[in-house]
């Protein structure tokens, strides 16, 4: 089997904060240590592909002092784990758009991205000011497709929508942690066929446990594509 594409939406840090009197902010950065878990975790149980809901378009709906909050967090994320990303040989990329971001953020980003550039044995894939239906609806503006329209080229063309290229996979398992279960706006055109796997588990508390139980339960399901059982 060759290797897995799989998205978390990361939900729950708040939650998990005020469970436990804390403030919000302790919570995401709970939220950075599961993905650190996560991210070590992964290549192990055959994902090669991992991309993650860090912040959505939605997001800046947020109080001002937890927006700030959150992209000082990428910041530090950003230069913190660029040595151990690269030691890992893991690949960072960040899809969204990047002119609401500041550039200080966008600086650190694109100096993250090249130095692990060459990173073969997983691809961490950041939504950072990311919309599905937005990356979608920018394909269709500008698709500018000369000749027949097919889903590859129109795949293509959502992940510039984006801001970066989609890494031309469909999600084979999408997790959302935190009770809830809907997709977000989240990879809406690449999940069209991913399985799905929603946990009560809050982010801060994911573990290479709860990671191992999705993928045992991925790999039992039946997977039609439309079609028919084969046995």
């Amino acid at each position: 089997m060759s290797g897995l594409h799989v998205a978390v939406i990361m939900d729950g840090n708040g939650r998990w904060a005020q469970a436990r009197g804390l403030p919000r902010s302790a919570g995401h950065l709970g939220g950075v240590e599961a993905l650190r878990r996560t991210v070590e975790a992964a290549p192990a149980h055959g994902i090669t592909t991992l991309s993650v809901y860090a912040f959505s378009a939605d997001n800046w709906k947020r109080p001002r002092a937890e927006v700030d909050g959150l992209l000082a967090l990428f910041r530090s994320y950003m230069v913190g784990e660029r040595r151990a990303l690269c030691s890992a040989d893991v690949r960072l990329s960040v899809i969204g758009r990047r002119d609401r971001l500041g550039g200080g953020l966008v600086g650190d980003i694109e100096a993250t991205e090249d130095a692990t550039a060459t990173g073969g044995r997983l691809h961490l894939r950041l939504a950072i000011d990311y919309s599905a239906r937005d990356a979608i609806a920018q394909a269709a503006v500008s698709s500018g497709i000369d000749g027949p329209i097919t889903r590859e080229r129109v795949a293509a063309r959502v992940g510039s929508g984006c801001g970066r290229p989609a890494a031309g996979s469909e999600v084979d398992l999408l997790i959302r942690t935190g009770g809830e279960q809907r997709l977000s706006d989240f990879l809406l055109w690449e999940c069209a066929y991913a399985e799905l796997w929603f946990t009560t588990v809050m982010w801060p508390d994911f573990d290479e446990a709860d990671l191992a139980r999705a993928i045992e339960e991925f790999r039992m399901r039946d997977r039609r594509f439309g079609g028919v059982a084969t046995t």
